[in-house]
């Protein structure tokens, strides 16, 4: 049976990197859950790709069906941002193991959705220094660069992953990748997931 593989992290940790990188994997064979959000597209998103692009209105006829395993909603400098996972037909756990990437609350979501057996945590973690430099450098390659968020986001994560959260949702060492080296990080979390059976 397969496995979903829920990669979490503070933003501008590495995750969309390590998530690529994964993806590529023979030693892991993982399938990827398109999440959908109602943010605007960056520069360089294709939609389908990186998220499903929806607007409120389309949130609203997935939660209408039911379709819907967890959502979250971010007041933010330029308006409410939706993020969320909808079940739809391209999960199959029966035939194959799938990749997503979340916050903890997400995580936890899909955990009590699918069972604490078939959900793995992969926790990216990096020094908050080059997390806010990396930040600053995306923002600045955008068309219209949204500073302010980037603020918020990066302040926000401070209590998103805080180690009372981490504890209560059973994340420790053993889930946890420090991602100062990208190749010896995907290493380590390709090591854990076959030791998991994904």
């Amino acid at each position: 049976m397969g496995k979903i593989v829920c990669l979490m992290g503070k933003s501008s940790s590495g995750k969309d990197s390590i998530y690529k990188k994964l993806l590529e994997q023979d030693a892991v064979r993982l399938q990827k859950i398109v999440p959908y959000t109602t943010r605007p597209i960056r520069v360089g998103e294709r939609d389908g790709i990186e998220y499903h692009f929806t607007d409120e209105e389309g949130y609203r006829e997935l939660e209408k069906r039911g379709d819907v395993i967890e959502s979250r909603i971010y007041n933010t400098c330029h308006g409410v941002w939706r993020y969320f996972t909808a079940a739809d037909d391209g999960i199959d756990l029966s035939a194959h193991s799938y990749l997503i990437i979340g916050t903890l609350e997400a995580y936890e979501h899909i955990r009590r959705f699918y069972g604490e057996d078939r959900v793995l945590p992969v926790m990216i973690e990096l020094d908050d220094g080059i997390r806010l430099q990396r930040a600053l450098d995306r923002e600045m390659a955008q068309d219209t660069p949204k500073y302010e968020e980037m603020c918020r986001r990066f302040l926000a994560d401070a209590e998103d992953f805080s180690e009372e959260k981490l504890e209560k949702s059973g994340i420790g060492e053993k889930q946890t990748f420090h991602n100062g080296e990208l190749e010896h990080c995907l290493a380590d979390i390709i090591k854990y997931l076959k030791e998991c059976g994904a």
